[in-house]
């Protein structure tokens, strides 16, 4: 198959999908890999590099998508890029649909094949394409939520640490799976006294132990969430639902009862945002105040640390790439049940349940659709 590998065009990314090892992967395996020139040279990769590994470097997008059959990429798909589309196309990369009807609606029209990272599960119903992002993300989330609460950011003036003799400040993070324990870890390398919230108590026993004893696991409640918030000083929502919308865990009439200057990191921007004053942000611009609090709603986080990122997406999505390139869409999904989960869209429908109910469109089994596309 030819697989292709664009530049990210989305604002302050810097990611890559596929490094030259990946390129190397597919090459020995008998495909052909086609790298849009410069797409690399945000995670500190040439042309040289892939091109030593057998990938052809093409000139532009336009010359990549008229090659490629297989699209492998790292965010979403931007307008200029939908345009690009044909039926017979297949898209491998986070798409996140549920927030963006458009997006999906665009799609749909192109007719292309759409397999979406953060809906593919293992044997054991884990996102093993979203987790290496989702660690990256909780790390900067801590990060950044420190940055922010520094007076000429705008914050309260507090180190997060605090110093003997000063308390340290006061972290809630709401969400216990892979973004809420590593913002955890960070935080508390950081000496910030940390909370952890979580409504699955198998979870929270789990975190307990991995934390051990340095902070403290709490029942996700809204009572519980609404008594602790006005000794925050950061709040990282890191709450998700498979392929669905976040849900709202904090609400506008809620930032009433923090204190003045203290952050907000909403790590679940990408599905819609899990407080209500969320909106998208860029790293370039990655704040606003809302009633007197300061939302941090950065939509590719681990954007901001390419080499980290690029490396460690694709350690993770090589083996499903190959699988995509040597037995299709048809064979891949029919030998990987997991893989198959992954296919939000095909033959101009929408496959995946939580992703047809946010938009509101109706949904098609993933088989149904195939064969429509075939």
């Amino acid at each position: 198959m030819k697989v292709g590998v664009p530049t990210e065009v989305k604002s302050d990314e810097y990611r890559v999908a596929l490094t030259p090892a990946g390129v190397r992967e597919l090459v020995d395996a008998g495909h052909e890999v086609f790298v849009q020139s410069g797409a690399g040279l945000g995670s500190a990769i040439t042309d040289e590099g892939y091109a030593a590994q057998g990938a052809t470097v093409v000139p532009d997008a336009a010359a990549l998508f008229d090659e490629a059959t297989l699209i492998v990429k790292v965010k979403e798909p931007q307008p200029e890029e939908v345009g690009r589309l044909k039926p017979h196309h297949v898209l491998f990369t986070y798409l996140h649909l549920a927030a963006d009807a458009s997006l999906t609606r665009g799609l749909m029209a192109s007719g292309a094949t759409c397999i979406a990272y953060e809906t593919v599960e293992d044997a054991r119903g884990r996102l093993p394409l979203l987790a290496p992002m989702s660690e990256v993300a909780g790390k900067i989330a801590t990060q950044a939520g420190a940055f922010m609460l520094e007076k000429p950011l705008g914050g309260r003036g507090i180190l997060l640490g605090g110093v003997p003799g000063v308390a340290a400040a006061n972290v809630m993070i709401i969400g216990g799976g892979v973004v809420g324990m590593n913002a955890a870890f960070i935080a508390m390398g950081m000496e910030a006294t940390v909370y952890v919230y979580d409504r699955n108590i198998d979870r929270l026993r789990e975190l307990d132990i991995a934390f051990n004893g340095r902070a403290d696991t709490c029942f996700a409640s809204t009572l519980e969430i609404e008594q602790r918030l006005p000794y925050m000083d950061l709040v990282i929502g890191a709450v998700l639902v498979h392929g669905a919308r976040a849900p709202r865990v904090i609400t506008r009439a809620q930032l009433g009862l923090m204190k003045r200057q203290a952050v907000l990191v909403d790590v679940s921007i990408d599905q819609g945002g899990c407080f209500e004053t969320s909106r998208p942000t860029t790293h370039s611009n990655p704040t606003y105040e809302v009633d007197g609090i300061t939302h941090y709603c950065v939509t590719n986080m681990p954007g901001a640390v390419p080499i980290t990122s690029t490396y460690a997406l694709t350690n993770a999505t090589i083996p499903y790439v190959l699988h995509l390139a040597t037995g299709g869409v048809h064979g891949a999904t029919a030998a990987n049940p997991g893989l198959k989960l992954g296919v939000n869209i095909a033959g101009g429908q929408v496959t995946y349940p939580p992703v047809a109910d946010a938009v509101g469109v109706p949904g098609v089994s993933v088989d149904e659709a195939l064969a429509v596309a075939a």
